[in-house]
């Protein structure tokens, strides 16, 4: 079994078992994907676009856009910038009322199975604004790093920024961390100090 950490405000965990482990017991829980989901779902709502995420990018996804009267994002493409994608590139310039399904295997996955637990999508631009809004629901508060899946048989495979998101998150919130989470901050402030080295 699991270690839930429901002795600790402030918990972390990773990808869908995080989320089945921790999203019952907890007042609010933040998803983490920090290349694709996340920062999309960041950029696009501050353009004041509109995400419905989906966790399968298949021909339900088609369906499924069509029901929301919403456009359907394309599979990320690494040389074109035609149509919206999980490229937070391909958002910047969303127009304001924009309704966007948004597939993706991990955050949008995650989303989706967080139950009736409130849900908000975190990552490196929004840290200290995301936390700050989570402590609204209340102090027992779940921070899943997606992490990616290996092609081969769908598990898990962690991910170092989101690790970093999830530290940075983390450290913007009030409460005792569990073990899991102290590691997240603590892997955020070396990196946070580091690059400080390499800048001055």
């Amino acid at each position: 079994m699991i270690y839930n950490q429901s002795e600790f405000n402030l918990r972390c965990e990773w990808g869908a078992q995080g989320v089945a482990q921790l999203a019952p017991i907890s007042d609010v829980i933040v998803i983490v994907d920090v290349l694709s989901f996340s920062t999309c779902v960041e950029i696009a709502t501050n353009n004041g676009g509109i995400i419905f995420p989906y966790a399968y990018k298949d021909e339900s996804a088609i369906d499924y856009a069509k029901s929301v009267q919403a456009e359907l994002a394309s599979q990320r493409q690494r040389w074109t910038t035609t149509g919206y994608s999980l490229s937070p590139k391909s958002v910047a310039e969303i127009p304001a009322g924009t309704r966007l399904v948004l597939p993706s295997p991990n955050g949008s996955f995650l989303t989706l199975h967080t139950g009736n637990t409130p849900t908000l999508a975190g990552c490196l631009r929004n840290c200290q604004a995301v936390a700050e809004f989570a402590q609204k629901y209340g102090d027992k508060i779940a921070v899943i790093p997606a992490g990616e899946r290996w092609k081969e048989d769908g598990s898990l495979r962690p991910a170092f920024e989101d690790l970093i998101g999830a530290g940075a998150i983390l450290s913007y919130l009030d409460g005792s961390l569990s073990p899991e989470a102290e590691v997240a901050v603590t892997t955020f402030q070396v990196l946070q100090y580091l690059l400080c080295q390499i800048i001055s």
